[in-house]
């Protein structure tokens, strides 16, 4: 039977990007990572690899965030397999990108693009949020976006989700600080991924105080402290990642 002292942290979306430093973050920080994903098995692996490799444990759930069905099955089965442990530490980060202008947008570019984050928030937290609350102890930070905060052009559907889930943090904030149960989020910037490879990078980091595009890691950081000890007292805030472009 495992020890009751382990500490666990799921990251949804945690096979690459920002998600991948997240888990890397928190492996290091002690957590055994529960590393989610959808669809990219061979990029999930390469994550699990590279937090073996640091002296970190972790293991692969997959399961779609925006398939309530799916979430609770492959955690309820999580939870089966984990007998007298739970998930102290969730970090929503999965998130999509189909942008257009909203005069040429599909239902389906909306809905995709909200539902992935705003229903992945739903789904995965709701199902999480009770143990949380009995042990008397929990973090959740979810990963929002400048865009949630600033809107962007083109992105009317990413910012609508984004923008949604910084409303939400602040509401369930209230809901969950009695039981030592923080919500909070963190909102990058232009941070250099693969969701960001289509910007024009050269012409975005002219409009950066600090110059450049941020880095995985740098966003990472900011998680691992709201997900430590010493952020007990913070709750219902936003911390943006972003090199001054928006304050």
């Amino acid at each position: 039977m495992e020890q009751r002292e382990k500490k666990y942290a799921l990251v949804t979306g945690g096979s690459r990007g920002i998600g991948r430093a997240v888990c890397l973050k928190l492996a290091g920080m002690g957590y055994s990572v529960i590393v989610n994903y959808r669809s990219n098995d061979d990029e999930a692996h390469v994550t699990l690899g590279m937090i073996e490799s640091a002296g970190g444990e972790g293991e692969l759930l997959k399961f779609d965030v925006a398939d309530r069905q799916d979430v609770e099955e492959a955690l309820s089965s999580w939870k089966s397999a984990h007998e007298g442990s739970y998930i102290s530490v969730l970090v929503n980060n999965a998130g999509f990108r189909d942008d257009s202008l909203l005069i040429w947008m599909e239902d389906s570019s909306w809905e995709q693009v909200v539902d992935v984050t705003l229903k992945g928030f739903l789904n995965v937290t709701r199902f999480l949020l009770k143990d949380m609350l009995v042990a008397r102890f929990g973090r959740v930070v979810n990963i929002s976006s400048l865009s949630g905060i600033k809107g962007l052009p083109g992105q009317t559907n990413y910012s609508a989700a984004k923008g949604g889930l910084i409303a939400a943090t602040k509401a369930l904030a209230q809901e969950t600080a009695r039981k030592k149960v923080t919500v909070n989020a963190v909102a990058p910037g232009f941070i250099s991924t693969d969701m960001t490879r289509d910007l024009d990078e050269n012409e975005l980091r002219k409009l950066i105080p600090a110059g450049r595009f941020g880095t995985p890691d740098e966003v990472a950081a900011a998680v691992g402290f709201l997900a430590s000890e010493e952020a007990s007292y913070i709750t219902g805030t936003v911390i943006s990642v972003n090199g001054g472009l928006y304050t």
